[in-house]
């Protein structure tokens, strides 16, 4: 009987690939990579007490519209052993990577023993954290985040426990969204707190009016501009601490709070082993998903990525992009050349029936970056065939540079508006511009949409302003002088509400009126939605009046008022 040399048994060992972290980055790594290589010996490390779940139902489960809590469960244990023959260890904590020997610490949370385990290659998938900020009280009982299983069963308990008449959810962000909308779906008043002068930071502000106007509407008590200074217990119930600078009450007497301030990327792991992180604190990776050390990857909400339409890294903690991360991840693990492309941010939420959704750059990033070379257009068209039964308004922006390269899009409404969104998200994708936007040929029935969709009609906006044929008036210049802003719809609609210092000329008396019309400063039009207003600049044009459009008309400047 002879005996193995060390070089031998490494030569015929199986390959160890090591995994910290579940949910979408981590697991979708695992799975992937089991489907490409059959024999390597793959191991799960997770802090938490489940391996994969649905992290984006988690407010829908405090709200009961998943009732129950294993619907949230994507992947077990033993279906990961059964099915792809991966080991996972749940409430196992590494602490410590030794990239010299390839090992790392991993302690067993439940009884607290420690050991080594070795690794060929290793893939980082260690997610982000809620942000706690250093304020008084947000350990009082009835302060709650939302980022795992266990987190909501706190807050359902805490409801459960007995009747709760209020809550306040502090950001406006997604998850806050998410939670003020299942709150108010449980019963109870609901005060909506942030920091920044509108929700949905990724929005320009104009199209976050509408979401908080909304909002108004069904009830929620939408405090903009207001930050949180702390928590403090008054018998049984919270008081709520801002910082507003207005003459409103700054505290909020609640029965719970939600902090959904945001996430930031968990690194220790990375920066303690030495890996590079990058300037948006997230750890640095290539399109391989490899990190600054070859024989470490990494995915998910921890890593930073490139931006698609700026070129800029960023950290972007959604879903989608993680689980093709993973895929990716695995792939370059298996010998295989993939590549992650970036990520342009196409992100969608749902709040109290109405639909939020944006893709690519917002003005406001372009405008923090620099960029001058860009146009918008908006627009407030039905969401199907205006004729059908129960068209409603779908609010859409779409930005263009100057070439007619798509830069970005945002839609507001109740129906239609993912289907947009995706889209004009398929075509800044593969590079198409606003022309091929106005060219494509969409679905069309009058119940799903129009001959023109919005998207067509956004298209043909976009090439109007390209070719001349409509210049657009500056809505952030709307209150300098030297303009006479005409309003052309009919009296009886403006004098429902106009903006301030408006002239009204109805576009069914304009041709027969033009000697009224100035010819010695430009006239900035407006109209309900843009239309209209349109309709008129054609004809000033051709006139030899410098008529300029403010797109989006009346409906853009009560967004843009309900943001402020």
């Amino acid at each position: 009987m002879t005996t193995q040399t060390n070089l031998e048994i490494a030569a015929t060992a199986r390959r160890r690939v090591l995994i910290v972290g579940g949910v979408a980055g981590g697991a979708s790594t695992a799975a992937r990579l089991r489907r490409l290589d059959e024999d390597a010996e793959i191991v799960i490390f997770e802090r938490g007490q489940h391996v994969s779940f649905a992290n984006c139902g988690l407010p829908y489960h405090v709200g009961n519209v998943i009732p129950d809590e294993a619907s949230l469960l994507v992947a077990s244990r033993e279906l990961f052993r059964d099915r792809f023959a991966v080991e996972v260890f749940t409430e196992h904590e590494v602490t410590s990577i030794d990239r010299a020997c390839q090992t790392l610490r991993v302690r067993d949370l439940k009884t607290g023993l420690e050991r080594d385990e070795r690794w060929d290659a290793l893939v980082l998938a260690p997610g982000a954290a809620p942000l706690r900020p250093p304020l008084p009280g947000l350990e009082l009982p009835g302060v709650f985040t939302v980022k795992t299983i266990p987190d909501t069963r706190r807050i359902r308990a805490f409801l459960d426990d007995k009747p709760r008449a209020h809550a306040t959810v502090v950001g406006g962000g997604f998850i806050g969204l998410e939670m003020a909308e299942n709150l108010v779906e449980r019963g109870l008043q609901v005060t909506l707190i942030e920091k920044l002068p509108q929700v949905m930071p990724p929005l320009d502000a104009d199209m976050a009016g509408f979401v908080a106007l909304h909002l108004r509407q069904r009830g929620v008590d939408v405090r903009l501009s207001t930050g949180l200074a702390g928590v403090e217990a008054r018998g049984e119930r919270l008081a709520v601490h801002t910082d507003a600078a207005t003459d409103i009450v700054r505290d909020v007497d609640t029965d719970l709070v939600i902090l959904a301030l945001g996430v930031r990327p968990e690194v220790t792991l990375a920066r303690e082993a030495g890996l590079t992180i990058g300037a948006r604190g997230g750890i640095v990776v290539d399109e391989q998903l490899r990190t600054s050390d070859p024989s470490i990857l990494a995915v998910g909400d921890a890593i930073e990525v490139k931006d698609i339409v700026s070129g800029a890294e960023q950290v972007l903690p959604l879903a989608g992009p993680a689980n093709r991360q993973g895929r990716v991840a695995a792939a370059t693990l298996a010998g295989k050349h993939a590549a992650f492309r970036g990520v342009q941010g196409t992100a969608v939420v749902g709040v109290l029936g109405l639909t939020v959704a944006t893709t690519g750059q917002s003005e406001k990033a372009l405008t923090r970056a620099g960029r001058r070379d860009y146009h918008v257009v908006e627009l407030h068209p039905g969401h199907h065939a205006s004729y059908y039964p129960g068209a409603k308004a779908l609010h859409l922006k779409l930005i263009f540079d100057t070439r007619g390269a798509i830069l970005g899009a945002q839609a507001v409404g109740t129906e239609g508006v993912d289907k947009r969104i995706d889209v004009i998200a398929t075509a800044l994708q593969l590079g198409a511009d606003v022309r091929q936007l106005a060219g494509l040929e969409l679905c069309y029935a009058p119940q799903f949409g129009a001959a023109k969709d919005p998207v067509n009609v956004a298209g043909m906006m976009a090439v109007n302003v390209l070719e001349g044929q409509m210049p657009l008036a500056d809505w952030d210049r709307l209150d300098e002088p030297g303009h006479l802003l005409l309003d052309v719809r009919e009296p009886r609609e403006f004098a429902r509400g106009h903006i301030p210092g408006a002239t009204n000329l109805p576009l069914s008396e304009l041709r027969a009126r033009l000697d009224e019309i100035p010819r010695d400063q430009p006239v900035w039009l407006c109209c309900a939605v843009g239309q209209r207003a349109y309709f008129a600049q054609r004809q000033l044009l051709q006139h030899g009046i410098d008529a300029r459009n403010l797109s989006g008309g009346y409906a853009t400047w009560q967004a843009r008022r309900a943001a402020a």
